[in-house]
């Protein structure tokens, strides 16, 4: 289901910064969200969760099982408007292409300090429950490839 090379949102993070340019584009009934929006909240999600899986104890990880987490993360399958994000990963009213940018190298940080972490590192969703490091990062690759999609679609 899962992998536990963080590599595998390489080319995610690529498309997010190849779609900065088209930070302005809106299409009501797709998203009442611009794509600046999709991008910020998608970087926004890698970096904290990515924050709190290299913080995170790996003596603390508890295996358990979550059936939602078991359908969205087997499916890759996020349906549209389900969920209100926290708020912490919601953008803020005025997104600048130079904090994009930012976020963007952030991210490939990030993707590079997971690399050595614990298979037990961790980190806990508010309605997933907490994860190990392969779920946390198959978690980051089908929340990513909703947003992305949302953004794809956008562009059409």
């Amino acid at each position: 289901m899962s992998t536990k090379n963080p590599d595998i949102l390489k080319p995610l993070i690529d498309e997010i910064e190849t779609n900065i340019v088209n930070r302005d584009r809106r299409k009501a009934k797709i998203s009442q969200s611009d794509v600046a929006w999709q991008l910020d909240h998608a970087l926004k999600v890698i970096n904290r969760v990515s924050d709190t899986l290299i913080a995170s104890n790996p003596e603390a990880y508890s295996s358990n099982f979550n059936a939602g987490r078991v359908f969205t993360l087997t499916g890759g399958y996020i349906p549209r408007g389900v969920a209100k994000s926290p708020d912490v990963v919601r953008p803020p009213e005025i997104i600048l292409t130079e904090d994009l940018k930012a976020q963007v190298q952030e991210a490939r940080k990030n993707i590079a300090k997971m690399k050595d972490l614990s298979n037990s590192a961790n980190f806990t969703h508010f309605a997933f429950g907490q994860m190990d490091k392969a779920q946390t990062i198959r978690f980051l690759e089908v929340h990513t490839k909703h947003h992305l999609k949302i953004v794809r679609d956008i562009l059409k």
